[in-house]
């Protein structure tokens, strides 16, 4: 299973490079290579985490059967640490800790899972009720939140960039929709199908903040990570899928290189092949389609994500333009074909260049059935052009009749008389009139 980071490499790379203090440049390289650690092995559920089956709730479990129907949170500390999931500090029905962490961790997971269920009938991220573990103080300074598989997991963020990541509801929602996607269509996290798997993430994590808020389409801020940032970062979020590329401007951060259309289309080897990079294309599509249907996101352009995603259509592979046309497919079912929310579906995917838009119709083939241009042009009174007609065949040669007497019929006349330059002329004759020196021929005189 691969462990899904809010923070994409690139970023926590181009921090290593260029932050001045030497402290934050080595956490930045620990955190890379411990991310790298986790993405290469498999997900393992951490003893004590979730307790799927029994009857017994043991100290840091949950039990997912004989519980009461909702959400069943429970939240553990790593007390600066990396073993999972570490000791229990909140379980689901606990009231408020003093840590806010804990608190936060808590609340965005209950928020995620409520705006699952309430928008789209689905209890928990496996849709069948499966306990939502996190752990929060993650290792000392640890600038990242990751899904791996079984659990949440929250960094407290370096103090000079991030902070604490439980903050934002959407970053939990996000984590939490790779769950969901875990159980659902599978998409390979490589190339545009992991692209798609981090889009879906950001649209489900914006969709969880929205219902949390209750905001329209027209008032959310449609950023992923907007409470990240500490002041003084020239930011305002990790990515904003109404703007691809324009989250941040920062010196130490680098410019946001999420593209918004397919002519920017990344081609790399890094981040799984730009699946951070890339996701800025399907994001802006759903942009697209939820304000131009206006009114709450998780309602229209919410559920045709969501029907495509969890139908068992799509194919763990897919591309941009297969999860665009399944999109379509899911929106003409859902509404009409010829519905606005499929026309603002298509319309989107053709902004962002996925789709081509729509060709010229092709020349209809002429029907056997159907009078030739001849006939038609006849009918209708327009001028022919017939072909020529085809020349005699040759006949036997005639005598002459009479009606083509020899040419003595027709004498020449006075006012054409023939000329003396017609018949040979003596104009070159001998020239006598200038004898020769000698004899012009004959033999010699003896």
């Amino acid at each position: 299973m691969t462990v899904h980071h809010i923070v994409p490499p690139y970023l926590l790379e181009h921090l290593e490079r260029t932050a001045d203090d030497p402290n934050l440049r080595a956490r930045y390289r620990l955190s890379l290579q411990h991310d790298a650690v986790l993405r290469s092995r498999p997900a393992a559920l951490g003893q004590g985490s979730v307790q799927l089956e029994g009857p017994a709730r043991s100290e840091g479990s949950v039990q997912s059967e004989g519980d009461d129907a909702g959400a069943r949170r429970v939240v553990h500390d790593a007390e600066n640490g990396t073993t999972l999931p570490g000791p229990v500090v909140r379980r689901e029905g606990d009231p408020a800790v003093a840590d806010a962490t804990v608190n936060q961790a808590y609340d965005g997971t209950g928020a995620t899972w409520t705006m699952f269920k309430e928008c789209f009938g689905r209890d928990s991220v496996d849709g069948a009720g499966l306990p939502l573990s996190s752990t929060v103080h993650y290792d000392h300074g640890y600038a990242n939140a990751f899904w791996d598989g079984a659990q949440m997991v929250f960094g407290d963020g370096d103090g000079e960039i991030f902070g604490d990541f439980t903050r934002s509801i959407d970053v939990t929602g996000h984590e939490l929709t790779h769950g969901v996607t875990q159980y659902t269509a599978g998409l390979v996290y490589e190339g545009q199908s992991g692209a798609l798997n981090e889009s879906l993430s950001d649209v489900f994590g914006s969709l969880a903040k929205q219902h949390h808020l209750g905001q329209t389409a027209a008032e959310a801020d449609w950023l992923i990570g907007a409470e990240l940032f500490r002041s003084g970062v020239a930011g305002v979020a990790l990515r904003s899928m109404k703007a691809p590329g324009t989250a941040y401007n920062d010196p130490r951060l680098g410019q946001d290189p999420q593209p918004a259309h397919m002519s920017s289309y990344v081609e790399t080897t890094e981040d799984n092949g730009g699946v951070h990079l890339n996701s800025g294309i399907p994001n802006h599509a759903f942009y697209l389609v939820a304000t131009a249907l206006a009114g709450y996101a998780y309602e229209a352009a919410g559920q045709i994500w969501y029907t495509t995603l969890t139908s068992g259509n799509l194919t763990s592979t897919a591309t941009f333009t297969t999860f665009a046309e399944a999109t379509q497919a899911t929106a003409a079912t859902l509404y009409g074909p010829t519905s606005p929310e499929a026309t603002a579906v298509t319309t989107a995917w053709q902004s962002v260049g996925v789709l081509p838009t729509t060709p010229e119709p092709a020349p209809t083939p002429p029907d056997p059935s159907q009078p030739t241009d001849l006939i038609r042009a006849a009918n209708t009174s327009l001028p022919l052009n017939p072909p020529p007609a085809a020349p005699p065949p040759p006949t036997e040669s005639a005598p002459p009749t009479e009606s083509s007497p020899p040419t003595e019929s027709s004498p020449p006349t006075e006012s054409s008389p023939p000329t003396e330059s017609s018949p040979p002329t003596e104009s070159a004759p001998p020239a006598e009139s200038a004898p020769p020196d000698r004899p012009a021929a004959g033999p010699d005189p003896q």
